[in-house]
């Protein structure tokens, strides 16, 4: 287990995630800012490249469990990833469309920005969000990022736009101390 919150638990994804994993990149709602569904290659190869972050990194996105009912729902961590010419330390998340709108991305995403901000010696997150997903967009904003510029991204055989959102070191431990502690036992 790498961290849990009050309804998930994440984790290094495993060779039997896979048929979870592949029913969100099939998705070809769930993965419209990746220009539409992956195949099963493009799915196993996906789950190599976060084995190999794993090892090579020490984090990558990892697999979102449903405590309750051990369902992997989704995959959020942290990655390295290049906006223009920059290497930069990113949270991001992809879940199952039928876990869409009830906090799981927020949950699991701030929990990974504490993560970063705690064991990584970065000064700033980011998060990549392609400039047509709103709801990413939405996360992004709640986990404390702004707009810090745009850029645009050639995958799949598309100029795709996108935002680099980031949350500053000190903006983030201002934040932490701004909000109140909760009481022993609550």
């Amino acid at each position: 287990m790498i961290l849990s919150t009050g309804r998930l638990d994440l984790r290094e994804m495993t060779d039997a995630d896979l048929p979870a994993l592949r029913a969100i990149l099939h998705d070809p709602v769930a993965m419209i800012a990746y220009e539409g569904a992956f195949d099963d290659a493009e799915s196993l190869a996906w789950l190599r490249r976060m084995q190999e972050r794993y090892a090579d990194d020490g984090f990558g996105l990892w697999a979102v469990v449903l405590r309750e009912t051990g369902e992997m729902i989704g995959q959020c961590g942290i990655t390295r990833q290049r906006i223009d010419q920059d290497e930069v330390i990113e949270v991001g998340y992809l879940f199952a469309r039928a876990h869409w709108h009830r906090g799981y991305a927020v949950e699991a995403a701030s929990a990974c920005r504490d993560w970063a901000f705690r064991e990584l010696p970065i000064d700033e997150l980011y998060a990549k969000v392609r400039s047509t997903n709103v709801a990413s967009m939405n996360v992004a904003i709640r986990l404390g990022t702004t707009v810090r510029r745009t850029f645009t991204t050639h995958y799949r055989g598309v100029d795709m736009p996108h935002l680099a959102f980031a949350v500053s070191r000190e903006a983030w431990s201002r934040g932490r101390r701004s909000v109140p502690e909760e009481p022993a036992g609550s």
